[in-house]
């Protein structure tokens, strides 16, 4: 038996609002960071468990408490017994009385556990030398069962239902494989829609994602409506009247307000409008959905737990079903909701970019097409081009598309050096970084 040493933490920022990647309606000046974790053992094979929790900045400080409060669960644990069963792990951390108090089941606190239990996910994918989506897709039907805790969920998704998912999909899963390994996952970018953005760069960055491969791109709206209509029209004379492009609010509307900007721009067929609203407001969600048919409505990113998206399943309030790798409870509750989303017909398009997000969430639609869903039709995942090269084992995009990865482990370890050189000691420190 080996046991867990340590696990250390580190406040990791990169000054992206300088140049306005990943500028929003609601978010003008990020600046990507990560509360970031690495799980030591005392084994002496070499392997580490590494996660993190995205964030934008200020608030960082407050995510890596949040992660040191979870981690005094599992040191001087022994590690075999938390790695062979992680529905038990998973459980046992969401479990603490007094921390799920602070939530429950939401917000930084389950965002903490999150980043351990996926830490604990990419030991374990180490462990037995494979990526972390082909540990989870051979696995039996029964053993990606025991991962998810049904409560709540049941009056939409039974254990028996999960079951005849999982038992449905097998057959064909070392095809799909093979598929996987051959063509990758489809992708989609981001890259030209930021808000802070100018004209020419917006029609230039279209240009280049076509040239690239992808076949959909994203634009973030909501801030002005006669900006949105005049870049909406470039994207749409530079990439042609067919191809895909969604739209992104990021909870800028109110319901009516969604619905009317939405329908200002339906001259231009959006694709998807994401995040409209509210990302808890479900009578919301599915009252825009509604107002704007046939246009389809997207979010997830910022949905809480498994709960909220059964509820947004339930109310017929979403097409397209957004996880994102560090929001909720960690791998096994992403695993819930790619359940629920099968339940439920609705393809899995997950939110990503970020820092490390493109990396970790491959893995969860990797698993969704082996041996869930068994399709890839209509699903996508997104990529931003931000901050790969701070990775181990960074996101290969070739012709539009994820690479699967090959490399042991989840995709969440940083470079050592990224990690020292823009760990944050204050605003000079991140000044001193961007020069």
């Amino acid at each position: 038996m080996s046991t867990i040493v340590s696990v250390d933490v580190s406040d990791v920022r990169f000054p992206t609002s300088q140049s306005l990647d990943g500028s929003d309606a609601m978010n003008p000046d990020p600046d990507y960071s990560a509360a970031y974790l690495v799980v030591r053992t005392d084994a002496g094979d070499g392997h580490e468990g590494h996660g993190f929790v995205f964030t934008i900045g200020r608030g960082n400080d407050v995510q890596l408490a949040a992660i040191g409060a979870v981690a005094e669960h599992i040191v001087g644990r022994e590690v075999e017994p938390l790695l062979d069963d992680m529905g038990a792990a998973s459980a046992e951390l969401i479990g603490d009385s007094q921390l799920r108090w602070l939530g429950p089941e939401k917000g930084v606190m389950h965002m903490a556990i999150g980043a351990v239990v996926n830490a604990l996910w990419d030991l374990k994918a180490k462990r037995a030398g494979m990526p972390l989506w082909q540990l989870l897709a051979r696995m039996s039907p029964e053993e990606l069962v025991s991962l998810v805790d049904f409560r709540y969920l049941s009056d939409a998704l039974t254990r028996d239902e999960a079951l005849a998912i999982l038992r449905a999909a097998e057959p064909g899963k070392a095809e799909r494989e093979a598929q996987l390994l051959e063509s990758g996952f489809p992708a989609y970018t981001t890259t030209p829609g930021w808000l802070g953005y100018s004209d020419e760069k917006l029609a230039r960055l279209c240009r280049e994602a076509m040239a690239d491969g992808f076949t959909q791109i994203k634009l973030k709206v909501g801030a002005d409506l006669d900006d949105d209509i005049r870049r909406f029209r470039i994207a749409r004379e530079v990439c042609g009247p067919d191809f895909p492009i969604a739209i992104d609010a990021n909870q800028r509307w109110d319901v009516q307000a969604a619905i009317d900007w939405v329908q200002a721009l339906a001259e231009f067929r959006p694709h998807w409008v994401e995040e409209p609203t509210s990302p808890d407001d479900v009578l919301g969600h599915a009252a825009i959905a509604r107002g704007i048919a046939p246009i389809p409505v997207a979010t997830g990113e910022h949905v809480q737990n498994r709960v909220v998206f059964k509820q947004l399943m339930q109310a017929d309030a979403i097409s397209f079903v957004q996880i994102d790798a560090t929001r909720v409870g960690g791998v096994n509750e992403n695993v819930a909701i790619l359940l629920l989303a099968a339940k439920f017909g609705l393809p899995v398009c997950p939110h990503a970019g970020g820092v490390g997000l493109c990396e970790a969430v491959q893995h969860l639609s990797m698993l969704d097409f082996v041996a869930v869903a068994g399709t890839r039709e209509g699903r996508v995942i997104e990529f931003v081009d931000h901050l790969h090269e701070h990775f181990v084992t960074p996101t290969v995009i070739e012709g539009g598309a994820y690479r699967a990865p090959l490399t042991p482990g989840a995709g969440t370890e940083m470079l050592a050096e990224s990690v020292r050189d823009y760990t944050w000691t204050g605003a000079h420190r991140v000044a001193t970084a961007a020069g």
